[in-house]
């Protein structure tokens, strides 16, 4: 099965400092993946290069075997990438339907001329984005919910609207920045399974940040850990869990020690 996603050595610095070194990581098509790593790690240093947002100082980013390195945040999207936040970015004020089409941008082609004379391609082009998003909203079960503000959503259905207009733009490969992030264990659940439906149902590649560990156990079929920009560790949830380095990373030299001496006896 090809590689969706990889990136090469990627490296990247402020100033003096390296958020990110010489990290590799590969992501198969169909696959849902996670990344996790302590807070400073590099996770999100790591979207941002993949969407543009940083330019790598070394490495390279491939999609689908292009070379996506240091496009901009457009051009990325355009090419079939999307990502959601870790705090909800949605346009507050506007309804649930205008965020989807917003979401659209990318992939609408009428231009200034057709959009303040109403000429019939635009309408046209309109009609059908509206549909589509309606559609987005059945989808992530908000049908019906087109007309409410994103602020007067409960907060669940915010970041499933959040993901809706990520899906807006036809993505190949959805980012996921800590989706069930604020979560009551309900919630948590029932985003779990429709992020296997985005995959299972819509073809989506799915790569997610996520600290909730249960979750990460429950969804990937891979994980990559960083810690300190550095990838330490790779495999599968049950070797991930049993990783030494791993343990060492979220509880510390001498919690990890402790466990290791405790697996020796017993």
């Amino acid at each position: 099965m090809e590689n969706v996603l990889v990136s090469k050595k990627v490296t990247k610095r402020f100033g003096g400092l390296e958020a990110l070194g010489k990290v590799d990581i590969e992501l198969k098509k169909g696959a849902i993946q996670s990344i996790i790593g302590p807070n400073g790690a590099g996770k999100t240093t790591f979207f941002n290069c993949v969407t543009g947002f940083y330019t790598p100082e070394e490495g390279e980013i491939l999609l689908n075997g292009r070379n996506i390195t240091g496009l901009s945040p457009d051009r990325v999207a355009h090419l079939g990438v999307s990502r959601t936040y870790q705090n909800i970015r949605l346009f507050k004020n506007m309804t649930a339907v205008e965020n989807i089409l917003i979401g659209m941008h990318p992939h609408l082609k009428s231009w200034l001329f057709g959009a303040i004379f109403r000429d019939k391609r635009t309408m046209n082009e309109e009609a059908e984005a509206l549909a589509e998003a309606k559609r987005l909203l059945e989808f992530v079960a908000l049908k019906g919910r087109g007309d409410m503000l994103a602020k007067n959503l409960p907060y669940g259905e915010q970041r499933r609207l959040e993901i809706a207009r990520a899906m807006a733009n036809k993505p190949h490969l959805l980012l996921l920045d800590e989706p069930t992030a604020g979560m009551n264990p309900s919630e948590t659940q029932e985003m779990v399974h429709f992020i296997r439906r985005l995959r299972d149902v819509l073809g989506i590649t799915i790569l997610i940040i996520e600290h909730q560990m249960r979750v990460v156990m429950s969804i990937s079929e891979k994980i990559s850990v960083l810690d300190f920009g550095q990838k330490i560790a790779e495999g599968t949830p049950a070797e991930i869990q049993r990783n030494e380095h791993v343990i060492e990373a979220y509880l510390g030299r001498g919690a990890a020690s402790g466990l290791g001496e405790a697996k020796a006896k017993g």
